[in-house]
């Protein structure tokens, strides 16, 4: 089930949902950062033209999809000092 779902829950279902909600959210940002830094390395060794457009066209998909997980992670309240905490 994704984030853009939601259905009526019991108080505890809710409560648990909204935490496996965070998490996965939290995890989906950590995600997105990773292959937005992944696609600024692939970036900084692209030799030639094409491997430049290339990888061009892939940093931009990941720096959009790293805005949309942000973005829904704050849409949810979430900060990153919060989730370290409760990692722990």
């Amino acid at each position: 089930m994704g984030w853009w779902s939601y259905k009526r829950r019991s108080s505890r279902e809710a409560q648990k949902h909204m935490i496996d909600d965070n998490w996965g959210a939290y995890l989906e940002v950590q995600k997105a950062q990773w292959e937005w830094e992944r696609a600024r390395l692939m970036f900084d060794e692209a030799a030639g033209e094409d491997q430049i457009d290339y990888a061009i066209y892939i940093l931009e998909a990941a720096e959009r999809k790293y805005q949309i997980h942000l973005k829904h992670a704050k849409l949810l309240g979430l900060n990153r000092s919060q989730m370290q905490s409760e990692e722990r």
